[in-house]
């Protein structure tokens, strides 16, 4: 008989699972062991257990198929929890296997004790508990197949002493390794939807990451109606490119056209979209939302038909049924675009006062980067300008905590790109804060010789906190760092590193980074004062920059506001 835990990791094998992220403790001394001794799979060691489920995340975003981390008992499986909310958030899949104290030991308040089976439930579809070796390929199988086919994360809690155990039962297969292709909505609504669009005069088209394998028949469908499309951030690597419908994006990092071309629609066509920011959605139009996962229809919105169905398979059928529209309303949007896109790339550039703007650091980013690079943006200033200025092109990808939105995510999320695409050319915009939170794991880069390009947005503070902070009129407090010098700490780790605060030797730094055939940091001085504005401010937060900008001056903190003066951010 085998032991439990070579059935467990033959199991995983058969599922095509190809490497475990995590940290390494003796609840979880079977599972390496059996991976150690296995062909086919290796162990992915981290140096902290928020960036294995990070990292296993990213990969599963990357390939769509199902990835695994691990975490020892009590805390090591508690540091999964932030990272799993993040990938739950993202519905990718993902299995997370929290070991768990000696059997015997349970429900004494035994060293390291915790109940994993009730602290995960918020972050998975699936989380249960192994207590039998017989039970573990049916319960494993069970898990992995829900992460498959809802596109979620399953936890499987094991205490460590049950893995060491003889087993009797043999691995199995999962029958299944990919999720339904193809989901249609009841011909009833899909008959109302298009009564709907063939009546009104004007339609939005407000996309998302659901339009991920429906680019043509999203733009067929926009050529149809004449629909400007705004997407959400997770749509943009798919639509923005190469499409004469694209007039930005909506929300707190969004555009003006985009704003305008959701308001000043007759009707809303949302497609597979959980744009949150319920403020931003136009009022007294109507909407109709169409999403595989009918939970999310009406969440962010009144909808007057709601679509339960895929995006691509969905369009396929309704579009043929709609009659082609004349209207301004794509002409007003794009030509509004237009001059956004202008006003944006202005400022990406090399200005008097010759300090480094993150705008133009996101654009020598894109300019330098290869045609099919991966960007990892931290959540914060850096998801912002990764949404304004990265140009994607169908084949490279932008993956960050977009649904989440917690800090720290870009390096971890990176490793995972990496470690499966290790071909792919993968750079990540960092912030200092998000840096700083993960850090340890540059050494993760070094160890695994996994060359990842970091670049570090140094702004010395948590600028996108005061940037709130400046729209309710606070004073900024507690979000400043002392100085540092992140390539001095890349080079202590043994990664190639550059420091940058002059912008004439950006690109030339950036070049020689990304062509290093091995991990790179490039530490960037940026300037702090940096307003990010939405492109809708409502009169309180008018009221608060301008209560912020006295405050400023009586504090003796003038050079803020001139700073922001100069840079032409409050027009």
């Amino acid at each position: 008989m085998a032991k439990a835990a070579e059935i467990f990791v033959e199991t995983l094998v058969k599922a095509g699972v190809q490497r475990v992220y995590g940290v390494a403790g003796d609840s979880l001394n079977g599972i390496t062991e059996a991976i150690r001794s296995t062909d086919g799979i290796e162990w992915m060691m981290v140096r902290h257990e928020e960036v294995a489920a990070f990292a296993a995340g990213a990969e599963a975003a990357m390939t769509g198929a199902l990835t695994v981390c691990a975490g020892s008992c009590g805390p090591g499986n508690l540091h999964l929890i932030n990272g799993l909310h993040d990938c739950q958030r993202s519905r990718v899949p993902v299995l997370a296997i929290a070991a768990q104290i000696p059997s015997a030991e349970m429900g004494t308040s035994y060293f390291q004790e915790t109940k994993p089976e009730h602290l995960f439930l918020t972050c998975s579809d699936f989380c249960e508990v192994i207590t039998q070796v017989e039970q573990i390929p049916r319960v494993l199988a069970i898990a992995m197949r829900t992460a498959i086919a809802k596109r979620c994360v399953a936890v499987v809690v094991i205490p460590g002493d049950v893995l060491t155990r003889e087993c009797s039962s043999k691995a199995i297969s999962l029958g299944i390794d990919q999720a339904a292709e193809s989901v249609l909505p009841p011909p009833s609504a899909l008959k109302a939807a298009v009564e709907i669009l063939n009546g009104t005069k004007k339609v939005t088209i407000l996309a998302g990451s659901g339009c991920a394998n429906a680019r043509a028949e999203v733009l067929a469908l926009a050529e149809v109606l004449q629909a400007p499309i705004v997407v959400a951030l997770r749509g943009k690597e798919y639509l923005e490119y190469d499409n004469p419908y694209f007039v930005g994006l909506n929300g707190l990092i969004g555009m003006t056209s985009g704003h305008r071309a959701m308001m000043g629609c007759d009707t809303l066509l949302m497609l597979g979209t959980d744009f949150p920011y319920s403020q931003f959605y136009p009022t007294d139009v109507k909407v109709i939302q169409l999403d595989l996962r009918g939970e999310q229809i009406g969440k962010r919105t009144r909808v007057d038909v709601g679509l339960i169905g895929d995006v691509k398979y969905t369009l396929r059928g309704m579009t043929p049924l709609l009659k082609a529209k004349k209207s301004g309303h794509l002409e007003d949007s794009v030509k509004a675009y237009k001059k956004v896109r202008k006003e944006l790339d202005e400022r990406a550039v090399i200005g008097k006062e010759k300090a480094v703007h993150p705008q133009y650091l996101a654009k020598c980013i894109s300019d330098a980067a290869s045609g099919d690079a991966v960007f990892l943006c931290d959540v914060g200033t850096p998801t912002t300008w990764s949404a304004r200025y990265l140009k994607m092109n169908g084949r490279r990808r932008l993956l960050g905590s977009f649904n989440h939105g917690t800090m720290a995510n870009a390096l971890p999320q990176a490793i995972g790109v990496q470690a499966s695409h290790p071909r792919r050319q993968v750079i990540t915009l960092s912030g200092d804060g998000g840096l700083s939170m993960l850090m340890g794991d540059l050494l993760t880069l070094r160890q695994k010789k996994l060359p990842v390009k970091v670049v570090v947005f140094n702004n010395g503070a948590l600028a996108f906190v005061e940037q709130e902070m400046k729209a309710a009129g606070l004073d900024m407090y507690g979000t400043e760092f002392a100085p540092q010098n992140f390539a001095k700490i890349g080079e202590a780790m043994g990664i190639r590193s550059w420091r940058v605060d002059q912008p004439e030797k950006l690109g030339a730094v950036l070049a020689e980074a990304f062509a290093h055939n091995g991990p790179a940091l490039v530490d960037v001085a940026v300037t702090r004062q940096e307003l990010s504005l939405p492109p809708m401010i409502t009169a309180a937060q008018a009221v608060g920059f301008n209560l912020y900008m006295v405050k400023a001056m009586l504090h003796g903190n003038g050079s803020d506001v001139l700073d922001m003066a100069k840079t032409n951010l409050w027009r």
